[in-house]
Formats: structure tokens, C-alpha cells, sequence
């Protein structure tokens, strides 16, 4: 085999991945909430965080809590407001709030003279515990902070050549003008820059293509492409034998080809248009495109890559449509319909909310320094390219990513910084990087995604790292994920070829449960074996843009469902079809935007013991028999959820009549479905003002009935996400 080529490594990391997925419970209870501390005079129950802000790692926020003293009957309810550092694994599905600092405390249920001591007691033991929450708990919860959301106004919305066919077929699409290398001791060439595997005799005129069961020949590598029974004996001979277990069509598909962006969309057959309960949508039903027709106006919709994009007729013009634009028939999409799935990529619906928020929060990760390493190998001697607008120029002969900032280099590795005074090393972690700079680089370049990479801190020993989705190159836009940034960047050619992250082409759909996935489609994923041959790619590769880095290098497409009937078009999660997510989890091509990327087996190594990192914490417990309905709203008052409204605690009990539960007013209200800021493309909320660490002002007397009301839909609509993951699933278990 080839080690130049990266396919089989990846496959064995996913099958590893996955078999660990299968061993995870999909929900531990050491996630409940209300959670409680044990300390010295008492017990100090906590009730889930109510965030304030998100910046990077850092969550500040306050919390309602009740101190339970030794030999005391009756709790004493207060608030806290905290910062804390977040840490967090997708695979596992939980955030770690720990190296909390108390700034203030409030005690509405206390005498003056108590005050002091209560306070002592809670400054003294939150510090040092940790409380573990489900992402779906605290991406839910962050509704209600303060969430600083990078302006995207940059990205390239023009839409792709989009093909139709009424029978199976699969996208052969070239990355530009075919590129043609050796394969070593034989007489054959293979095209590099192709996710199939096309070969010819060596400057020939009769060209192959497999998928390891059908083959196909041509006289063009353009096609057209005719399905054959008689491949050349040596040539097959070369070729392993194809997975028995891999699903296979009876008949071989068509073959479509492109040399520039383009998606396919395929129908079994003339496109089945079906209602939608309603009667103001139809669908095409014998696709899994999503395919979608206004009544009222007869347009169509494409979704493709997160994006919309409306014409008359099949034949276009496209154009793209923001997704706060589209009618309002289409945020009243049924959740648990066959196209329930596309509410995510519709602006002002709650799913849409949930995904947005989703990106706010960053995966992050203890980056040993004495056990992370990189080396970059460049195609001759390093070649820099400035990037527009910016002092930042970026390697072009390299499948890794490196930057030139002043005098010094700078190189992303599977979501960390590296630095060197060499382009060619050697690298070291890096504990601080040019920021402002790094900032400034545009999404029109192929190194664009380097900028939701971040260092927070370091030790001698650890960098404290993260990102965020765009890393993976999934951006929120306005007011839902999208894939891509839309621009076509071109790849590199000279003794290597090195290929750069595409956004059109692979069918790339938007999945709540396991994020962006390629080949969603019959129309894609069929030649999916793993072909690997010397000769053409380079052994620094091109990482950070998918799942299947070795596409380009010898024709490995990453396993996929075809045509099973079991992923319903835009991914509904209706609680069937959760099943059959969970059930083909490893099973399908996924880009891992919602996977940890420093989880991956080759990665594991460099990060420092979570064991070892949390033996000095005392994690927090589920305090059972109680429930999650305390809350503390912006001025300290301690409130109680009650079936008719808020009852608020004075003098030692709860109130006998509950207050009625405030109505959302018109800006709030605004502000819960608003996508984005005037620009359209982002939100950006203000950021929060600092509090002092020191006891606050007597509270207001009036209860902020609207903001508790609003955080109690946030807190029900965490723990409703959290029980509705799908089995299956490799979320639920911080892995220590």
C-alpha cells in the first residue's frame, strides 16, 4: 500500500471510532440537573446554569442554589454568578464547567448577619468542583446570553451548475482539467484529480472506470461513459475485491461528469411531486434531494450545501435565497414529516436556533506539548502566496496549512497551532498566534478556516486549544448553518497534486444529530472503495475539510448507504427516523463537524489526561429527589417554576400565589427569532457588561418575569434535545 495516501489510516480511525460509539450509553445521569457539592458546613446544591455570555471558553453566568446546613431543616435558597471554563467533547456529547470563580453572591433568603458565612462556604467549594452538562443542555440554554458571532458577509452564494436525471446516476466530477499520473510498475496512468478511480493506458486512448463491482469505458475521460463486462484482465487484476457487505446497486448507475462545480440531482424515474400536509408545499418524493414547490407562486427550492436557491423551472436561472427570505409556508414544515429535517435550514424555526447556537460552542482540548509534533512536506522548495487585504501569506506546495506572518510561520494540524522560524520546521504548540491578523484572512482563501482555531491558555507543559465548526467549514449564515464558503479554490499541481475543501459536488446535507455528511444521495458515494496507488499525492495532505482525506488520491469515497429507503430527504427527526440515524452512525460519509477531532485515534496521544486534569475536582453530583425548576433572573431574585407561574422566595419559604408568567414584549420576542444584525449575515450581540466581585446592590423588588420565562423554555428545551438523542448515538459519556 501506499503510505502516501491517507485512506486506509482513516478508515481503521473511523472503524475504531465507531466500535468505541457502539460501547457509549446514549444518556448518564451524572448530566441531571439540579447538581449538588458537598462542603464542610453543608451541602450546596446547584441548579443548572443560566449563561450569560460565551466568549471563546470562557462562560460567565449565574446560577440559583440552596445551601443545605448540619442540622438545619430548612435550605436557603441564593444566587451566584460565576466564570467558568468550558470543556468539551462532541463524541461524548458533554461540557465540563470547571476553574469556576465566584464574583458575587446573593442571598435574598438570609439575614445580613449570615450572609458572610454562607457566602465563605460557597467561595470556598465551587471553585473546586466540576458540573458536567449535555451539549443539548447548554447549547439550549445559551439563548439567553450574550454571543459574539462572526460577521460571514463574505461568503459566495453563486449557485453551481445543477444537472438532472430521471434514473440512478452518480457525479464523476473533475477538479478542472484532467491531471494524469503513472501508477508505478504497470502501464497505466490514473487521473489525480477525480474521486474515482479513471485510468488509461499510459498516453492511451481508451479510458476505465470502477467501481470495483461495475465497470465502466470510455474514449474521452468526459465521457460518454458505457457500462462494460470486459475490463483489461491486468487492470482488474490490480483492483481488490469489493466489500460484500458494501450496499450495491443491481444495475450499474449512469455516470454524469463535470470539470467545474456542479451538483446532480437524480429522481428514480419522472419526479413524484407530493403534498405537504397544508396543501402550500410539494416535494419531490422519489428523491433525496430536497426538492420543494411553492403553490402559491410555483417556484421551485434547491437546498444544496445549507443554501437555497429558487427558479421557475428545472432549466433556472438558480438564484440564491437567503434563508430569512424564504416564504412562510416553509417554517410550516411539519417536524415529524419526510422533510421535517429541512426546518434546520430555515431561518426563525426553533431547529434552526438549536443548529446556529450549536456553533457558538467550541470543541477544545489539553494539547500536550512534549507529545504533539508535525512535519510538513512541501513539493520542492516552500512556495508562499499573499492573501489579499492582509500581511499574512500562505503556502501553496504543502497539503498542510501554513502561514507567513512577518519573519515567523505559523501551521495548523488537526485543530492546533504550530510555530517555527522555518517554513520547513522545526514546529512547536504554540501558545499565542498574530490574532488581528490571522482575523483579517477572507473566506476567499483556501486557509480561511484557520481563523476559528484558537489558543486560550498555557502551562509550561499544556496549551488549552479549541475550535469552532467553521474549522470543519460549516459557518452560520443567515440565521442557519451552511457548508462552504461557496468559492472554488484552485489546487495546487507540480510533481504533487494537492487539492483544496470544495463546497459543491458531494451532496452535502445538513443533519441535526451527526452534522454535515457527504453522498447523502444515491448520487453520490457509490465507488466507494479503497484504491490506492503511488505516484501523484503528496504525503502532507490536505486535512481539515472532510472525513476522506485520500478522495483525490486513489479513489476512496468513504462508506455509504445507496438507495436503502432508510435516510429520509432532509434528515427528519422524527422520532423513527432518529432510529435509523443512529443506526447507520459510521455507516454513511460524514464530515465530523459534530465529532471531535482531537478525539480521533491518531490525535489521542497529544492531549493530557482528563483523568489526571480532574483529580483535583470535585465533580458535582446529581442531587436526586429534587427538581430543575429554581432560577435566578439579572438582579439576583431567586424564583421557583410553578404550574400557574413564579412563586419567588422571601423570609425563608416560597410565596403562597404564584405570579403569573410573563409575556415575551415585542423586542424580545424580536430577539428570539432574529437571525441576524442589520448586515443580515450574522448575529452579534452585545457584549456583557462586567460585574464587580463584590456582593450586589439590593435587587430589585420586580421579577424579571419575561427573562425567567425565557430561560425556562430554554432549560425545558435542553433536557427535551437531550432525551430525544438519537440511540445509537456517541453522545452522553465524558470519557475520563
Amino acid at each position: 500500500m501506499n503510505e502516501r495516501c491517507p485512506s486506509h489510516a482513516w478508515l481503521q480511525a473511523r472503524i475504531l471510532i465507531v466500535l468505541a460509539t457502539l460501547a457509549v450509553p446514549a444518556i448518564t445521569s451524572a448530566m441531571d440537573w439540579p447538581q449538588e457539592v458537598v462542603a464542610e458546613e453543608g451541602t450546596i446544591v446547584v441548579y443548572q446554569p443560566q449563561p450569560e455570555s460565551l466568549t471563546g471558553n470562557t462562560l460567565t453566568g449565574r446560577a440559583a442554589m440552596s445551601l443545605e446546613l448540619e442540622g438545619s431543616d430548612e435550605p436557603i435558597f441564593g444566587a451566584f454568578w460565576f466564570e467558568a471554563k468550558i470543556a468539551t467533547d462532541m463524541d461524548a456529547g458533554t461540557a465540563l464547567i470547571q476553574d469556576l470563580k465566584v464574583s458575587k453572591v446573593r442571598w435574598p433568603d438570609s439575614k445580613d448577619a449570615g450572609e458572610q458565612r454562607f457566602t465563605a462556604v460557597v467561595e470556598s467549594a465551587i471553585p473546586e468542583s466540576g458540573f458536567e452538562i449535555s451539549m443539548e443542555r447548554l447549547s439550549a440554554s445559551l439563548e439567553t446570553a450574550d454571543i459574539e458571532r462572526q460577521s460571514l458577509q463574505e461568503l459566495k452564494n453563486d449557485p453551481p451548475a445543477i444537472i438532472f436525471r430521471e434514473e440512478l446516476a452518480v457525479l464523476l466530477l473533475y477538479d478542472g482539467e484532467p491531471r494524469y499520473a503513472e501508477v508505478e510498475n504497470s502501464d497505466y496512468e490514473r487521473v489525480l484529480n477525480a474521486p474515482m478511480l479513471v485510468v488509461r493506458k499510459r498516453r492511451g486512448q481508451d479510458y476505465w472506470l470502477s467501481s470495483g463491482k461495475f465497470w465502466y469505458e470510455a474514449s474521452d475521460p468526459m465521457g460518454p461513459w458505457a457500462s462494460t463486462g470486459k475490463p483489461p484482465a491486468d487492470l482488474a487484476r490490480m483492483l481488490p475485491e469489493p466489500d460484500p457487505d458494501e450496499p450495491q446497486p443491481d444495475a450499474p448507475p449512469a455516470i454524469v461528469t463535470a470539470d467545474q462545480p456542479t451538483e446532480l440531482i437524480v429522481t428514480q424515474g419522472k419526479p413524484e411531486w407530493t403534498s405537504l400536509t397544508g396543501g402550500k408545499l410539494l416535494y419531490v418524493s422519489n428523491t433525496e434531494s430536497p426538492w420543494l414547490r411553492e403553490l402559491s407562486t410555483n417556484n421551485m427550492y434547491l437546498l444544496l450545501s445549507g443554501r437555497w436557491y429558487r427558479s421557475k423551472s428545472q432549466d433556472g436561472p438558480w438564484a440564491f435565497v437567503p434563508a430569512d427570505e424564504l416564504p412562510a409556508s416553509f417554517s410550516e414544515i411539519p417536524p415529524a414529516s419526510d422533510i421535517g429535517g429541512l426546518r434546520t435550514s430555515v431561518a426563525g424555526t426553533e431547529e434552526a436556533e438549536d443548529a446556529v447556537l450549536d456553533q457558538q460552542i467550541p470543541q477544545t482540548a489539553a494539547i500536550q506539548r512534549s507529545e504533539a509534533s508535525l512535519t510538513v512536506e512541501y513539493d520542492g522548495k516552500p512556495k508562499f502566496e499573499s492573501i489579499p487585504g492582509t500581511s499574512v501569506s500562505y503556502a501553496v506546495n504543502t497539503g498542510a496549512q501554513v502561514l507567513k506572518i512577518g519573519n515567523d510561520y505559523y501551521a495548523v494540524d488537526e485543530a492546533v497551532w504550530f510555530t517555527s522560524s522555518s517554513a520547513t520546521g522545526p514546529w512547536a504548540v504554540a501558545d499565542s498566534i498574530p490574532q488581528d491578523e490571522i482575523n483579517k484572512i477572507p473566506p476567499s482563501s483556501p486557509v480561511y478556516n484557520t481563523t476559528h482555531v484558537h489558543i486560550y491558555e498555557s502551562t509550561p507543559d499544556v496549551v488549552y486549544v479549541g475550535y469552532t465548526p467553521g474549522y470543519m467549514w460549516s459557518f452560520p449564515y443567515y440565521g442557519v448553518p451552511v457548508y462552504g464558503t461557496g468559492f472554488y479554490y484552485r489546487p495546487y499541481y507540480g510533481r504533487w497534486y494537492y487539492p483544496r475543501p470544495p463546497t459543491w459536488g458531494f451532496n452535502v446535507g445538513y443533519n441535526p444529530w451527526t452534522g454535515w455528511n457527504f453522498g447523502m444521495s444515491w448520487s453520490n458515494g457509490f465507488f466507494n472503495f479503497n484504491m490506492s496507488w503511488g505516484g501523484g499525492y503528496g504525503g502532507s495532505y490536505y486535512r481539515p475539510w472532510g472525513c476522506c482525506n485520500g478522495w483525490y488520491g486513489g479513489g476512496h469515497r468513504g462508506p455509504t448507504i445507496i438507495n436503502t429507503g432508510d435516510i429520509n430527504i432532509g434528515n427528519s427527526v422524527s422520532v423513527g427516523n432518529r432510529t435509523n440515524i443512529g443506526n447507520r452512525v459510521g455507516r454513511e460519509t460524514n464530515i465530523n463537524s459534530n465529532r471531535n477531532i482531537y478525539n480521533r485515534p491518531t490525535n489521542r496521544t497529544r492531549n493530557a489526561d482528563r483523568a489526571t486534569a480532574a483529580e483535583n475536582l470535585r465533580q458535582a453530583r446529581p442531587a436526586t429527589g429534587r427538581a430543575n425548576d429554581v432560577y435566578a433572573d439579572r438582579s439576583g431574585n431567586v424564583a421557583k417554576r410553578a404550574e400557574d407561574g413564579w412563586q419567588t422566595r422571601e423570609g425563608g419559604e416560597w410565596s403562597k400565589d404564584s405570579i403569573p408568567a410573563g409575556t415575551l414584549d415585542k423586542a424580545q420576542a424580536a430577539d428570539r427569532t432574529r437571525p441576524e444584525t442589520k448586515d443580515r449575515a450574522a448575529s452579534t450581540r452585545p457584549a456583557p457588561s462586567t460585574r464587580p466581585s463584590t456582593r450586589p446592590e439590593t435587587p430589585s423588588r420586580n421579577l424579571d418575569r419575561s427573562g425567567l420565562d425565557r430561560a425556562h423554555s430554554a432549560r425545558q428545551h435542553g433536557a427535551s434535545r437531550q432525551q430525544a438523542r438519537p440511540a445509537g448515538m456517541n453522545r452522553g459519556q465524558r470519557r475520563r
